[in-house]
């Protein structure tokens, strides 16, 4: 069972005995690529920007390349993030590429272990599996996901052991074929304490999604490394922070093209975008009302925005309080160039 909630975190000041983060000189940097599409007929751009993107930040140095899963989202194009892996894959050589992550609640164990082992035969040593609990999408459509019109959201625990255990235990029946040649490791994302105590409990990485819940407890990470339980795949904790980035050459640009993004967000909950983005001039003359304006203060102290020396520190504010030992940067700008100016930025910021 999983046995966390908010009121775990109440005692938790520090991890006794174990460090808590990596040095921030040594930090790495990692890339989440969310596949966006302008307007819903631009989804076949979206995902040549991606694997363009991928090639991009191998190039850079970036440690991993994660995509998302997104269902009946026209903005987003990534619904099926196996796939696109497969294309990413063939396209580089050397970066780290995951998904950000699977909705395990959606799919049979089974069959994720099997398509991930069959990538990791592929592109060997170099496949992440990351999983979240999810729907990705509305609840009409994760019942449309669900074979039998039962999305399984409280079997995730279950489903988590049954996948690690295809993945890693040669004894597994069925056998998973093909076996790929190094063991695929297997991450856990969430936002809130349940996912924390379930990677302490099952001896995995952890992917705090702060860009997508800016309110999560800066003690959640600090929660899970001092819950974690040694396992043969991952014998010390080890945590990202997953964050929005928005780095340009002046305050103003980098400002831009966050207001950019968050209008769209704004008006896509809020059901006025109809699959179409604002484009960051548009955004510019924008009516911003208090509830948009509410909306943009909610998610201002969870991210880094601004020129290369402001989101350095902003970053490593970040992981300081969060206890990170990685950032994962997803930089959402509606332009492509801007968003490869974004990455090369800020690992120059970090160099």
């Amino acid at each position: 069972p999983i046995e966390a909630r908010t009121s775990s975190l109440d005692h938790l000041q520090h991890v006794p005995g174990r460090s808590i983060r990596c040095p921030l000189s040594t930090m790495k940097l990692s890339v989440l690529d969310q596949s966006l599409a302008r307007s819903a007929d631009q989804a076949p751009a979206a995902l040549r920007e991606t694997i363009e993107m991928s090639r991009w930040c191998e190039q850079l140095g970036y440690e991993r390349f994660w995509v998302s899963e997104h269902h009946a989202f026209p903005a987003v194009a990534g619904s099926a993030p196996e796939v696109l892996l497969a294309a990413i894959g063939a396209a580089t050589s050397t970066i780290r590429i995951g998904s950000g992550g699977i909705m395990l609640p959606h799919y049979s164990a089974y069959k994720v272990a099997e398509v991930f082992s069959l990538l990791g035969s592929l592109y060997a040593d170099r496949v992440d599996l990351g999983v979240g609990r999810a729907p990705g999408a509305d609840m009409s459509t994760a019942v449309a996901l669900a074979s039998d019109g039962r999305p399984r959201f409280e079997h995730f625990p279950e489903l988590v052991a049954k996948l690690s255990d295809y993945l890693w235990n040669d004894q597994a029946s069925p056998v998973v074929s093909p076996r790929a040649p190094q063991p695929i490791p297997l991450w856990m994302l969430g936002s809130s304490p349940d996912s924390a105590v379930l990677a302490a409990q099952r001896g995995l990485p952890y992917n705090l999604g702060l860009f997508i819940n800016p309110q999560a407890d800066p003690r959640l990470i600090g929660l899970y490394k001092s819950r974690f339980q040694p396992s043969a795949m991952q014998p010390e904790p080890y945590a990202i922070l997953s964050i929005s980035v928005f780095c340009a050459d002046t305050l103003e640009q980098a400002q831009a093209l966050q207001l950019t993004y968050d209008l769209n967000l704004f008006r896509f909950f809020s059901g006025q975008s109809n699959g179409a983005s604002l484009t960051p001039q548009e955004a510019l003359n924008y009516p911003v009302g208090p509830r948009e304006q509410a909306f943009i203060a909610s998610r201002q102290d969870s991210r880094a925005a601004g020129t290369p020396e402001q989101v350095r520190e902003r970053v490593e504010a970040l992981a300081t309080l969060h206890h990170a030992d990685e950032i994962m940067a997803v930089t959402n700008m509606y332009y492509f160039e801007d968003r490869k100016r974004s990455f090369q930025l800020l690992k120059e910021a970090f160099a």
